[in-house]
């Protein structure tokens, strides 16, 4: 009897957590419908377990949600292609449902079975489901069949190919806001199945509507339609059908299509090709560059240089210069740092002289803005101007701006200075960086904010890397020596952190004679808090000194402090000495 019962297991254990009050149980039985299925085998879960999933009418959007997700990948557990169709019916439920999240799920999976179906199952059951769904009554529906068409078209005999351009037209007029703004996404998808004699006249009558859709939720995704379309046309039809609607919405009056064509210019250039671009789309982009909505401003900002890669040097210089000007004074910090970000790229497109009259003032205002983000999106694209115009004009015009920037009272550009320092460091050379900017490297070790004492330690021990520990014992080690005893013990505890970063890159004999009796001396001082990290350097110092070194110094330091009236200091201590025994029996 037993034996009888047990294939009907799963599926009664299935229904009976499906109905249970506890939205956690009801998630996770249906996360398990894969091994359900399995144990079931192919006939019994098509025959049972998608009927019954039909059927149930959870009203939970979590547990749809889930369904949806699984149904995608069930191919394999109803029996291959050949039976995928039974997938549909329960999908197709879904598709109706109230919840958006739910429904562009249950569309994707049906995307996924609708790929791996045969042409055949295709006409004769996923057409017909993306038709009930395009005439469905409740309007969730009708957005729903909007992303399937793609999948259905290109199995559809030429009578049915008609049908669906002729109910997707329809889609676009739809009264309802929603459908429409689900038509105009999914256009560009159903147009690259479309034939191309189809495509001039069906569909780019169908994106004519939606470009003068009265509401601007529609208009502004038919912006993405252009660059979608553009790609599929000819070039010359592109030019008579995307390139006029590209410039009216460059002017539309809701600023939210005009912030969309700013956002996606790029693209829109590319699909209308580069003479359009510099007869038509120079004078739209300048008008969104001078947009009143500062949204609009942003989206232009951003893409100054690719756009500015688009056309000759000259033009740029001629149109999109003035904008810039006007943009790095713009009364929006938000516009400048979008301007700030990308700006920097302009100097390879523009050529030495032009950056050298024309862009380095302009870096220089951006460089003293009072907003921190502005100053630190220049800051971090400094390389690109150094490629065009060379280290000399760069440190004479730029250098003063980047040392008043070093005692920024913003502690993030502070610290967006000092990331940038080794890279300046490498582009200057040792003579020019040790003038201007070595005091510079000691002076951040006692900032007031720990995160810039850290960067400070590791900026030391780049430079270190980058000119070598005879340099470093020259300008670094002095100046370490001295601040080992600042009366702050935050400070001292700074230091000590350089050390154990110094150490590695300066090798054994400076740690040693150097580095050593510093850290040891540290061992006395009256605050726990820098006992413990001397201990803790110690510990980093053994594996790069000789042993006689460890043994004759070292050893005895960590001893003393393991005997030390606090405990953070002894258990430091002897972790330490734990260590040193372990790399003495490694050797």
């Amino acid at each position: 009897m037993a034996m009888v019962d047990q294939p009907l297991y799963p599926i009664a254990v299935l229904i009976d957590e499906l109905k249970n009050e506890d939205i956690q149980l009801r998630l996770n039985s249906i996360r398990r419908l894969s091994t359900i299925a399995r144990a079931l085998g192919e006939e019994r879960t098509r025959k049972e377990l998608i009927p019954f999933l039909s059927e149930n009418n959870d009203d939970d959007d979590e547990v749809l949600l889930a369904t949806a997700e699984e149904l995608g990948v069930f191919v394999p557990y109803v029996g291959g292609v050949e039976h995928a169709s039974v997938l549909l019916p329960p999908l197709e439920t879904l598709c109706t449902v109230e919840e958006t999240c739910v429904r562009d799920k249950s569309v994707e999976s049906l995307c996924r079975i609708g790929a791996q179906m045969r042409e055949q199952d295709l006409v004769d059951h996923f057409i017909p489901l993306v038709k009930r769904l395009a005439s469905g009554e409740w309007f969730t529906a009708r957005v729903s069949s909007c992303g399937l068409f793609h999948i259905a078209y290109p199995s559809a005999p030429e009578a049915l190919k008609t049908e669906l351009r002729t109910i997707y037209g329809q889609l676009c007029q739809d009264d309802m806001p929603m459908v429409r703004r689900s038509a105009a996404t999914n256009l560009g998808k159903f147009a690259a199945t479309v034939e191309a004699a189809h495509l001039k006249t069906d569909i780019m009558s169908v994106f004519d509507d939606l470009t003068q859709d009265d509401q601007d939720s529609v208009r502004l995704l038919a912006v993405e339609g252009c660059a979608a379309l553009g790609k599929l046309l000819e070039p010359q039809d592109c030019v008579a059908h995307i390139l006029p609607v590209i410039v009216n919405f460059s002017q539309d009056k809701s600023w939210r299509v005009r912030y969309m064509v700013a956002n996606q210019l790029y693209e829109l250039c590319e699909a209308v090709g580069p003479d359009s671009t510099k007869t038509e789309l120079v004078p739209a982009y300048v008008r969104l560059l001078r947009d009143n909505e500062a949204e609009v401003r942003i989206a232009a900002a951003g893409k100054v240089t690719k756009f500015s890669r688009i056309l000759s040097p000259e033009l740029a210089i001629q149109h999109i210069l003035p904008c810039v000007k006007e943009l790095s004074t713009d009364s929006s910090q938000h516009v400048r740092s979008a301007l700030a970000s990308v700006i920097m790229g302009m100097a390879p497109v523009l050529g030495k002289d032009a950056t050298i009259e024309q862009l380095l003032p302009i870096f220089l205002s951006l460089l003293k803005d009072e907003f921190p983000d502005v100053r630190l999106n220049i800051i971090s694209k400094l390389d690109q101007v150094n490629q065009v115009i060379g280290i000399d004009l760069l440190s004479q015009s730029l250098l003063p701006a980047i040392v008043e920037l070093a005692e920024d009272r913003h502690w993030r550009v502070r610290l967006a200075i000092i990331e940038y320092i080794p890279l300046l460091a490498s582009q200057l050379g040792v003579g020019f960086f040790d003038d201007k900017l070595g005091a510079l490297c000691m002076q951040w070790l006692k900032d007031k904010v720990y995160s810039i004492r850290d960067a400070a330690a590791n900026n030391v021990k780049r430079l270190a890397e980058e000119f070598g520990p005879e340099w470093a014992m020259q300008h670094i080690i002095p100046q370490v020596l001295d601040m080992i005893n600042d009366p702050h013990y935050l400070y001292r505890m700074t230091i000590l952190h350089a050390i154990s970063l110094l150490a590695p890159v300066l090798g054994s004999e400076i740690t040693s004679t150097n580095l050593l009796p510093l850290v040891v001396n540290a061992a006395k001082d009256r605050v726990p808090n820098i006992k413990f990290n001397v201990a803790k350097v110690l510990q980093s110092i053994i594996p790069i000194v000789e042993e006689s070194v460890v043994e004759s110094t070292i050893k005895p330091c960590l001893v003393e402090l393991s005997e030390d009236p606090d405990v953070d200091v002894r258990f430091f201590a002897s972790q330490a000495l734990q260590s040193s025994d372990q790399v003495k029996m490694s050797s």
